[in-house]
């Protein structure tokens, strides 16, 4: 299992929200890059990274700063929020990410999914974002009417490798993650399932890992110290 740190950056700076709320938010670096370098130094083997302003405004906004991040690290980085063409898809991989997240734009536009993963393969990864059980949009501001078990297999049948599965809920909350929506996703579909989502403590990496998840992002719970993650990585190996 791999452990991707998090990185959320908001008017060029890194940040967290909780549950999503942009009135709830705690800024923990002035310079992402700066962090980026940092987790890298710890161990990290992968960096998640999504642009704040991007998701809740439909297109990409901090991609100055992301871009030189992905330039400045050895290591690779996948990038989120605002995606939601062919296009910028193409932009973000030359200007260094690994791989682009499409999380609103698959929901509104499967079309755009399919062409993607023909495309742009093992570079693609649907992020579904769910709230009661439904996939949220939009920056978590709104719900759409696709529950997220049945949203997965439709983004398996279109050809993805990889779904990244946050649980709203439990997300910033530092409660631990919601190990029975996982296990679910992870008996529902054939594909790689990368959890997000209240990851708090050593134990809930053991809890994933038996769940049977490829990856678990780790966000605010690095930043206050409850996770180091070195010892995060060591135990998801």
């Amino acid at each position: 299992m791999k452990i991707y740190p998090a990185i959320d950056v908001k008017d060029g700076r890194c940040v967290r929200l909780v549950q999503g709320k942009f009135n709830d938010v705690t800024v923990y670096s002035d310079n992402p890059v700066d962090m980026a370098l940092k987790w890298e130094s710890l161990g990290a083997e992968y960096l998640h990274v999504v642009d704040l302003d991007g998701a809740r405004v439909g297109e990409p906004v901090n991609t100055a700063v992301i871009s030189e991040m992905a330039v400045k690290l050895g290591i690779p980085v996948q990038l989120g929020g605002g995606i939601r063409s062919i296009e910028m898809i193409e932009i973000l991989l030359c200007k260094g990410i690994q791989r682009v997240i499409l999380g609103t734009s698959a929901v509104n536009d499967q079309e755009l999914v399919k062409n993607a993963v023909k495309t742009f393969d093992n570079n693609l990864v649907i992020g579904i974002d769910a709230k009661d059980g439904f996939v949220a949009i939009e920056g978590w501001a709104k719900t759409s009417s696709f529950t997220a078990i049945g949203f997965a297999k439709k983004m398996e049948e279109l050809g993805a490798k990889t779904i990244i599965y946050t649980d709203i809920d439990t997300d910033g909350m530092l409660s631990g993650p919601n190990l029975k929506a996982m296990e679910e996703m992870v008996k529902a579909v054939d594909i790689e399932i990368i959890a997000s989502g209240g990851v708090s403590s050593i134990e809930d990496i053991k809890n994933l890992k038996n769940v049977g998840v490829s990856g678990a992002i780790i966000g605010k719970a690095l930043y206050t110290g409850n996770i180091d993650l070195a010892e995060a990585i060591k135990v998801a190996k």
